[in-house]
């Protein structure tokens, strides 16, 4: 079938519009025409990568309806509701342990993952398109996804909304509800106010009692936070944010997010922490943070990771539309719609700190 797709042919150049065919959906593959499909920073990394390969079809924050099954298929039908996630092949140790954004397959099946035969999903005038990313390739009119990363939603959600519970807001609250904990009386410390950054203060919100201090370079991000109900927010441009945590929180953070992938960042928030306290990380950057190790030790702090916020979307993708829903999770207050024509607009107002999660709609 042919469809409309925003494809990238050189990471230098505007992404381009352009009609596209798609293959029809093999046994194990699922036809999703899409209403949605969020902007992350990971398409747009992602985007400079296997230049030979060019052209690339990006996007893992899809949702939409169900078209047609695999024969195969038998947990997901048509007309289904659904939200794309990240791919995992549901064997390994790591996702019998409920783990499976630590699946030991995860590049194979995520990093432009090809069909088993290696036919082509997509084409662009008989040239096969470089798709299979995080198993949906999704900034396109339609997109095959497969059983293990298509999650069945409510019909009455805003697909427009519910499409980065697939990474983003996935990402960001499940640091908080699934690595963090935070409990009653802990002082929560956010480094970066973006999209994830934003939902993990508002996951943070659910939970009675916990304080949230927010560490922001941009000013309409840090105004956004405030109003987001953050209780303290610092521009870590004009302060030692180290001394004024310890200052604000009496002794240092209990909890401390990094969604930056900086190593200053991750350093400076692993200094900001009190004794016992963990720092999570989920920016992916580079570099060593500077870790005084005496610190680690006397204090008994903790420095981890954290990939899709340790989540089993099956279940948490449910329970955070749930909260939307309910109203205890506002994330549309950090969405902001674009036709998908607008792509090039979308991601200058993101860039430019304008607009927090950018989303294209079809």
């Amino acid at each position: 079938m042919r469809t409309t797709a925003v494809l990238s042919r050189d990471p230098a150049a505007p992404f381009s519009v352009e009609t596209v065919d798609l293959d029809e959906p093999r046994d194990d593959e699922i036809l999703v025409r899409i209403v949605a499909a969020g902007i992350c920073h990971t398409d747009l990394v992602n985007r400079t990568l296997g230049k030979p390969d060019r052209p690339v079809l990006l996007g893992h924050e899809g949702a939409g309806v169900v078209e047609s099954v695999g024969a195969a298929v038998s947990s997901i039908a048509p007309g289904d509701h659904v939200v794309l996630t990240f791919r995992h092949c549901g064997a390994c140790p790591n996702c019998a342990a409920g783990r499976p954004a630590y699946c030991r397959n995860s590049t194979a099946l995520n990093h432009f993952g090809r069909r088993p035969d290696k036919s082509a999903r997509v084409t662009v005038e008989g040239t096969a398109v470089r798709d299979g990313f995080f198993g949906q390739s999704s900034f396109a009119g339609y997109a095959l996804a497969t059983a293990d990363n298509t999650i069945v939603v409510d019909p009455a959600a805003d697909l427009a909304v519910a499409a980065s519970f697939g990474c983003g807001f996935q990402t960001g609250a499940g640091a908080v509800m699934n690595a963090l904990r935070p409990e009653p009386g802990a002082w929560l410390a956010i480094y970066g106010a973006g999209a994830v950054g934003s939902a993990a203060l508002l996951a943070a919100r659910t939970v009675s009692g916990v304080r949230t201090i927010v560490v922001e370079t941009a000013a309409p991000r840090r105004a956004l936070a405030r109003d987001l109900g953050a209780d303290e927010v610092l521009d870590p441009g004009g302060i030692d944010t180290i001394a004024a945590i310890g200052e604000i929180t009496g002794g240092g953070a209990t909890h401390a997010l990094d969604t930056t992938g900086s190593a200053k960042v991750l350093a400076d928030a692993f200094a900001a922490l009190g004794t016992g306290a963990t720092v999570v990380a989920i920016g992916l950057g580079s570099g060593v943070p500077q870790i005084d190790v005496r610190d680690l030790v006397l204090s008994g702090k903790t420095v981890r990771g954290c990939l899709e916020g340790d989540a089993e979307p099956a279940t948490f993708i449910p329970y955070l539309l749930e909260l939307y829903t309910r109203g205890l999770l506002p994330v549309d207050r950090l969405v902001t719609r674009f036709p998908h024509t607008e792509i090039e607009k979308a991601i200058a107002e993101q860039h430019a700190g304008s607009v927090i999660k950018p989303v294209l709609t079809w």
